[in-house]
């Protein structure tokens, strides 16, 4: 953990470089590691073709950052992290945001600790990579 989906409406696909994006979005949360480990972000980009945002005009899109995190953090923790991820996010669309009709969103969920089940290798092969 922590888990990222990054949702975007297939109309601005070509307007924005994806996996910018994504990076943006997954080192504002990790930031310096103390609070969501490095080893344990899965970010991903979902692209959404089948939406209706307001009154349906196809210029409307949108961004929507998931952000779900193992329970146990403080909400001083979470509502710091939120907000540097809304602040990056922001800054990064902001030229779009400029030209078109935008809606930003960034929601941060905990997992049920008795049913948040995982295991990975990551670390692992970090220290192998870093290694050489």
């Amino acid at each position: 953990m922590p888990h990222i989906w990054v949702e975007y409406s297939a109309n601005i696909e070509k307007e924005i470089d994806v996996p910018q994006l994504l990076e943006t979005v997954q080192k504002a949360l990790i930031d310096d590691g103390s609070v969501f480990p490095f080893a344990g972000a899965r970010t991903r980009g979902v692209r959404v073709d089948n939406y209706l945002i307001v009154d349906g005009h196809p210029d409307n899109a949108f961004v929507h950052v998931l952000l779900r995190i193992a329970a146990g953090r403080s909400e001083a923790d979470r509502k710091a992290a939120g907000d540097r991820v809304f602040s990056n996010v922001k800054d990064y669309l902001s030229q779009l945001m400029a030209r078109r009709p935008l809606g930003l969103s960034v929601q941060m969920e905990e997992s049920d600790a008795e049913v948040n089940l995982k295991t990975s290798n990551y670390r692992d092969y970090l220290k192998l990579r870093a290694a050489g």
